[in-house]
């Protein structure tokens, strides 16, 4: 089959996600037949380095041997089984070793990262009312983003989103983000945060945080210090913290989870996307045992938590997770080469090559600065960004780096108009030079379009 034949036959059938399906009456859908490594390919063999990692979801590479190999193995033997009463041996392995990574104490089971969302703040409300105490509202942060479900929309802050659906959405209230990553705009941030706090305090459950970097907030990014602080309001006031590490989690901060960097413990983790490295839908609810023991009662009470889905703990997904977890252990990698291998002791570890990676595109990305059409430029861990100027949004400057990105092998999907990079972890120096270099010949060009 040919691309043209593909296209046209989903488009007969298929809706796609954030997507207005009119724009492919000018854009062309992408079929992909095959993928290896950072690079995705059609069915005419045109191939395209994964610069945002599918969604942010693919760590090592596509079609990573050793996951292929443990997904396999996994299949022969069992394939899904109920977990109400039931259980399975990669669940308990996956458990114990989230648990003793993390330090949280439970491990609570869903499919994707809104599904987590949902728990969370459902089971915060619960633990408050099995306590006796009714907190209908939620705090979450300006520009923030927590998934496209009902409740995981209403604590985030999508402007069209919520305009749209705002009449059935759950009660939130917003609170300010500093303007920039100094002391002195985070603490005006979290002083106008405790006003707030002080007002509102007895009827709100939790507040809920994309740690250091708020992705699909246009990659907005936070100081270390504004995360304590946070944490410390909450603990001041009886307010639960959760941290949504969906996105961030699994080194993408720079440390194996971003709240590290800040030194502080949620009451509630969220994870997701990385945690299977890219290839099934699967995500965890880590808390503790204090929130737990609020739901741990004689059947009669009727405090059980109130929350299942078909697919829980599906063995599959969790035998993606536990080879995923292996690779951060014992997974070797070289960004010189691409190399990658699984061996006892590593020489490099994933963590340590990616504080290499990172270095070299900031390296790469100072070039950026020389743009007119560039305001600023900014990275933490394996995320960069690129922020064009503020140009009208009815323009789609950023579709017109995607579809450059695309005729010169690079997949960049923008968001408004911050083009940014958050690739696989096995992504070679050769690889980042070319997505570099196309990104940058693609806005620099809107100067000539524009």
């Amino acid at each position: 089959m040919k691309n043209q034949e593909i296209m046209l036959k989903d488009l007969k059938y298929n809706w796609h996600p954030c997507t207005q399906m009119k724009d492919h009456e000018f854009l062309p859908l992408i079929p992909i037949k095959k993928g290896e490594g950072v690079y995705l390919e059609d069915f005419e063999g045109n191939r395209y380095i994964d610069a945002i990692s599918s969604w942010w979801v693919n760590l090592f590479g596509h079609s990573n041997h050793y996951i292929n190999e443990k997904i396999k193995t996994q299949l022969e033997t069992l394939e899904h089984v109920i977990f109400a009463g039931f259980t399975h041996e990669g669940a308990v392995r996956l458990g114990e070793r989230i648990c003793k990574l993390t330090g949280f104490d439970k491990v609570f089971y869903a499919d994707n990262g809104s599904s987590a969302v949902e728990i969370a703040i459902k089971m915060s409300f619960h633990y408050w009312k099995n306590k006796g105490k009714i907190r209908p509202l939620f705090f979450s942060l300006e520009n923030s983003y927590h998934g496209e479900t009902i409740g995981a929309l209403s604590v985030g802050d999508v402007g069209l989103y919520k305009d749209t659906y705002k009449e059935i959405l759950i009660k939130n209230i917003t609170l300010p983000i500093p303007k920039d990553e100094s002391e002195e705009e985070t603490n005006k941030a979290l002083k106008k945060t405790r006003e707030i706090f002080e007002k509102y305090h007895k009827d709100v459950s939790a507040l809920i945080i994309e740690p250091l970097i708020q992705c699909a907030g246009y990659m907005k990014m936070h100081s270390s210090l504004f995360i304590k602080g946070l944490r410390e309001l909450c603990d001041e006031f009886d307010i639960h913290l959760i941290a949504d590490e969906i996105a961030v989690g699994f080194g993408r901060s720079g440390s194996m989870f971003a709240c590290e960097q800040a030194g502080i413990k949620p009451d509630f983790m969220l994870l997701s996307k990385g945690l299977t490295g890219g290839y099934l839908p699967l995500s965890l609810v880590l808390t503790t045992n204090e929130v737990y023991m609020a739901f741990y009662c004689d059947y009669k009470e009727l405090k059980a938590f109130l929350h299942s889905h078909s697919y829980t703990a599906n063995p599959l997904g969790i035998a993606a997770a536990n080879a995923t977890l292996d690779i951060f252990e014992r997974g070797e990698v070289f960004f010189e080469s691409g190399e990658f291998r699984i061996v006892d002791k590593p020489r490099r570890s994933v963590l340590e090559n990616n504080k290499l990676i990172s270095e070299y595109i900031w390296e790469k990305m100072q070039k950026f600065r020389e743009l007119p059409n560039v305001k600023e430029i900014r990275q933490k861990g394996m995320i960069s960004a690129i922020e064009m100027i503020d140009y009208p949004w009815e323009k789609r400057m950023g579709l017109r780096v995607y579809e450059w990105g695309l005729k010169n092998g690079v997949l960049l999907r923008p968001l408004g108009n911050v083009i940014y990079f958050m690739p696989p972890y096995v992504i070679n120096k050769e690889e980042i030079d070319k997505m570099v270099d196309v990104a940058f010949s693609g806005i620099k060009r809107l100067n000539e379009l524009n």
